[in-house]
């Protein structure tokens, strides 16, 4: 008893870091269009916030696998992952108090360095937090616990912009004067409170008793898992290429009353293919360096490959099905609505990736049968009148979005099916998934705009099922797969602009088959992992939970 009430208390003090995730991430949306108007920046350059926020979560991990091969050993294993999170959350307040200063002087390029550096903690953090909570308890119910710490994630999402935009604007609306008026003091104690956040979660951290994991304790030399990477340096390559053949293009092509700005834009993204050509070679030396008796084969851990893949998807298709939305909602078909009508929808979408975490999140705890239940069927609903309730906060009419709840409905009923199986949890809402998508394609108004919104739904509670499934059995190298999963949050700057080409020569309408393909492939991928994971006697849809139902 007292060990179970010992890692309820470790998991209660990891997910508070959690909730900072997803508090700085969605309060972009809110960040950005006021740097842009104070700031006087092209749109170009006002999304490089969001460029350096997730570009800092593929080069922490990258730079910390480096080190890793380096070194020959495996850092987090060495340093521990209590400690690893603690320097995550150390670096992110040097980053949240390096913003104080670069708001002041007037320098957006310092701004984000600032950003850069709080996400550098954050992709520290994540590559041992997420792990971490897996392995606090029977592997078979990691997942989850990990839903549980989404769930605080997606808390942190909804409630994010509205925080920020009262201590940027004083109130939850801004409006285009209010973002003139906002003062550069409310940013900078803004930052201050972060900082001491992050403080305030080291100290809750190095009071909490966690329980050292066995992979920690295991000294016996770590060797390199050769298949992912592989994929990485195929991954740096193709990059390198993109931005290499971009910056060509934005000035070779450019007209000739735009060459500053053409200009500005070849050095920011010759850069940035300078900064990959010389990780690919770092990587390739240090690969060539280690003896080949340290190399593991191809097929070693399939799992870790196919989950880094499925990791790329999965974040791509989260994020592509809302970054079109606007797009899509302002075509007759959809209602023809302007900019100012369609947040509320954004909203409802990243509001549906919380009501399916919290519905998930119900099984992290050791609660009786009949509580379970109860628990399952109301949770659902009352997170998406959350939803609702924070919306008409924000002033928005949702009284269009009551029959939403059909959709919830349908999610709750995927959860009573899945019970304690995410192999096939995973499967069944990936099918979930593609026939919402279908149903959004062959469909118009109401009927499709509810369909692609519930894609947040069946997307809900992907990430820590393909999680847990793809470091399942790996022991010791749990923390290498676990860096190079999160490189893979990488897929959210691809899939987007692949449907938005694909837009571009057809109809945003039919873009959507896009999402389609990526929810099949995660159908795919959960029953690939069953068959691959059974052969090496490991089958969480079996296992004992020992949840108390």
């Amino acid at each position: 008893m007292e060990n179970n009430s010992t890692k309820t208390s470790a998991l209660l003090a990891l997910i508070t870091v959690f909730f900072f995730w997803g508090f700085l991430a969605a309060s972009n949306g809110i960040f950005i269009p006021f740097c842009k108007t104070h700031f006087n920046l092209s749109q170009f350059q006002s999304q490089l916030i969001d460029s350096a926020f997730y570009g800092a979560y593929f080069i922490g991990s990258l730079l910390l696998y480096v080190f890793s091969l380096q070194f020959n050993k495996d850092i987090i294993n060495k340093i521990g992952y209590k400690k690893t999170i603690i320097y995550g959350l150390l670096i992110s307040i040097v980053g949240a108090l390096i913003m104080i200063p670069a708001v002041s002087s007037g320098s957006f390029m310092f701004i984000l360095a600032a950003f850069f550096i709080i996400a550098l903690g954050f992709s520290l953090q994540q590559t041992s937090a997420n792990p971490l909570v897996l392995n606090l308890g029977n592997p078979a119910t990691g997942s989850y616990r990990l839903n549980f710490a989404g769930s605080v994630n997606s808390l942190g999402t909804a409630i994010g912009p509205i925080l920020v935009s009262l201590a940027l604007f004083g109130k939850v609306v801004a409006s285009d004067t209010d973002k003139n008026s906002a003062s550069l003091d409310s940013i900078n104690i803004l930052y201050m409170i972060l900082a001491v956040a992050f403080g305030a979660a080291i100290v809750i951290l190095i009071f909490s008793k966690i329980p050292k994991l066995e992979i920690e304790e295991d000294e016996s030399e770590v060797k390199v898992l050769k298949q992912p990477l592989f994929f990485i340096m195929g991954i740096l390559t193709f990059l390198f290429g993109v931005f290499a053949y971009s910056a060509y293009g934005s000035c070779h092509n450019a007209p000739a009353n735009n060459i500053e700005e053409s200009h500005s834009k070849m050095i920011f993204l010759s850069s940035i293919a300078g900064f990959i050509l010389l990780l690919l070679i770092v990587l390739v030396l240090l690969y060539n360096k280690i003896k080949k008796g340290n190399r593991f084969e191809l097929e070693a851990y399939p799992q870790v490959t196919l989950g880094m893949i499925a990791i790329f998807i999965y974040v791509g298709v989260e994020v592509t099905i809302q970054s079109n939305m606007g797009t899509l909602l302002k075509t007759p078909e959809f209602g023809g609505l302007d900019d100012s009508k369609i947040s509320p929808f954004i909203s409802l979408y990243w509001g549906s990736l919380m009501i399916g975490r919290w519905t998930g999140a119900i099984d992290a705890f050791k609660l009786k049968k009949s509580v379970n239940t109860i628990l399952t069927l109301i949770i659902p609903f009352v997170a998406f009148a959350f939803v609702i309730f924070m919306n008409h906060l924000n002033g928005s009419d949702m009284s269009d979005f009551y029959f939403y709840a059909i959709c919830v409905a349908i999610l709750l009923g995927g959860f009573i099916l899945g019970k304690n199986r995410p192999t096939f949890t995973l499967m069944l809402f990936g099918i979930l998934g593609t026939l919402a998508m279908i149903v959004g394609l062959l469909s118009h108004g109401t009927i499709g705009i509810y369909a692609f919104l519930s894609g947040g739904l069946f997307c809900s509670i992907m990430w820590p099922c393909i999680f847990s499934l793809a470091i399942a059995g790996l022991g010791k190298y749990t923390s290498q797969a676990s860096g190079f999963l999160i490189m893979m949050i990488l897929g959210g700057a691809f899939i987007p602009p692949m449907q938005g080409l694909l837009s571009d020569y057809t109809s945003i309408h039919i873009s959507y088959i896009i999402p389609v393909f990526c929810f099949v492939f995660l159908t795919w991928y959960a029953w690939k992992m069953k068959i691959i994971l059974k052969k090496k006697g490991i089958d969480y849809d079996k296992a004992e939970t020992g949840s108390g139902h």
